[in-house]
C-alpha cells in the first residue's frame, strides 16, 4: 500500500515540524501553499499560529472554500492549537467563526499568554501510553456537541477531540519527539481512503 498523502497548511506555523511528525508516523509530508495541492492529498492538518491571521490569509488565498469541500468529501483534516479555533463552528465572544466544520465552542488563548505555556503527559482515548504535550497560549474545548467524541481533557477541561474525519487538539504534539498523534491521525486517514473507495 503506497504511502497516504497528508498536506500541511503553510500559511503559518509549524509546518515543518508537522511534515516531520507526519513522515515519522508512516505518511508522506507536503507544505501546502495553493489550493490546487488539496486534490492531491488524502487529509489535511491545519497547524498553530494565530487564529484571526490563518483565518484572513486562508480567505486571502481562496481555502475557505477549498477546504470545506475537502471536508465534504469526507477527507480527514486535523486542527492543533490554533488550526482548532479555525475549525470550530462557534468561538466563545466572537459572532463569527473560520471554516465551522465542527461541533464544538472554543475559547481562545483559554490558558493565558505565551508565559503561562507548559508540558504535560496527556492520556488520550484509543492511544495506550500518555502523550506528550505542549500548550502555548492554548485555547480550549468549552463544549461540545452531538457526534463530538472527547479523547482527552486536562484539570476537566477538553483538550482533544474528534468528530468522524474531524480531529483537533489544543496543544502542539508537533513540537516534541512523541509522534503518535500524528500516527492516530495517519490511520484515520487510511480508514477513510479505504471507506472512500
Amino acid at each position: 500500500m503506497s504511502r497516504v498523502k497528508i498536506g500541511v497548511l503553510a500559511l503559518q506555523g509549524a509546518v515543518a515540524e508537522h511534515i516531520r511528525s507526519t513522515e515519522l508516523a508512516g505518511a508522506e509530508g507536503i507544505a501546502v501553499k495553493r489550493v490546487e495541492q488539496l486534490h492531491e492529498l488524502d487529509g489535511l492538518i491545519i497547524p498553530g499560529g494565530e487564529s484571526t491571521t490563518i483565518g484572513k490569509l486562508m480567505r486571502k488565498y481562496g481555502f475557505m472554500e477549498a477546504i470545506r469541500q475537502f471536508s465534504e468529501e469526507g477527507k480527514p483534516i486535523f486542527g492543533t492549537c490554533a488550526g482548532l479555533i479555525v475549525m470550530a463552528k462557534q468561538i466563545s465572544g466572537q459572532d463569527d467563526a473560520h471554516l465551522c466544520l465542527m461541533n464544538i465552542t472554543v475559547s481562545r488563548n483559554a490558558f493565558g499568554r505565551q508565559r503561562e505555556s507548559f508540558e504535560t503527559d496527556l492520556e488520550v482515548v484509543g492511544i495506550d501510553e500518555p502523550v506528550r504535550a505542549v500548550f502555548i497560549r492554548a485555547p480550549l474545548i468549552e463544549s461540545v456537541g452531538e457526534g463530538v467524541e472527547v479523547l482527552s481533557t486536562y484539570h476537566d477541561e477538553i483538550v482533544t477531540a474528534r468528530e468522524g474525519h474531524l480531529l483537533v487538539s489544543s496543544f502542539h504534539p508537533e513540537l516534541t519527539d512523541d509522534y503518535r498523534l500524528h500516527q492516530y491521525f495517519v490511520k484515520m486517514v487510511e480508514s477513510s481512503l479505504k471507506s472512500l473507495r
